[in-house]
């Protein structure tokens, strides 16, 4: 598998299939490394307080204490109580997107035309059913490896999302600040240029030092 693990002890270190989901408990200092393999590969991703999932991400605590729309190193993922559940601690990609959420097969159906086409927010269904959640648990989400680039009047691109920069083998570190449950869908998308139309496999390792 391409991709090289971070130093430590490997605790897991997958591969998720293209379109598929992925769900795991991140004890507090271990780090979760995302690898996009091949590149140009959209990771949708959630995150909760292991112990008490009704504590989970928060997208508007997040951006204001970053003071960017777009996600990189050094920058933590924040609780609707305001405490910290990840730290970003290496991005070779440069930048994620935290506002174009995840698809769906009715979105699919809205924004192009589409039906029977299932999506990001099914495979968080299916992810969170083996935690004992489920869809009042879904919240806006980061899209690591996507770009939803915005003007200088607001304005999304007609896509929403464009094919980022080629890069295969990028990952992103994140740094668990208390038992974090990490949720992911390696996203099916092919009606949109985030994964060029053909979906690929990623690596998932949790390592600790």
């Amino acid at each position: 598998m391409q991709g090289t693990p971070p130093a430590g002890t490997v605790h897991l270190d997958e591969s998720v299939a293209p379109g598929r989901p992925w769900a795991g408990v991140v004890e507090a200092g271990q780090t979760l490394r995302i690898i996009d393999v091949a590149g140009h590969q959209g990771v949708d991703f959630l995150c909760y307080n292991a112990a008490r999932p009704e504590e989970r991400y928060h997208a508007p605590n997040t951006l204001k204490a970053a003071l960017t729309l777009k996600l990189t190193a050094g920058h933590v993922l924040y609780s609707d109580e305001a405490r910290p559940i990840f730290t970003i601690v290496e991005d070779t990609y440069g930048g994620h997107d935290t506002i174009g959420g995840c698809c769906s097969a009715p979105s699919n159906a809205m924004l192009y035309g589409v039906n029977d086409c299932p999506g990001c927010r099914e495979n968080f269904l299916e992810a969170l059913g083996w935690h004992g959640l489920g869809r009042r648990d879904i919240v806006p989400n980061i899209n690591f490896f996507c770009s939803v680039p915005v003007d200088g009047e607001r304005n999304l691109a007609n896509t929403v999302f464009v094919e980022g920069p080629d890069a295969p083998g990028a990952y992103v570190d994140l740094r668990a600040d208390m038992p974090a449950l990490a949720v992911i869908s390696n996203c099916p998308q092919v009606n949109n240029p985030c994964n060029r139309g053909k979906p690929s496999e990623i690596r998932v390792i949790i390592t600790s030092v």
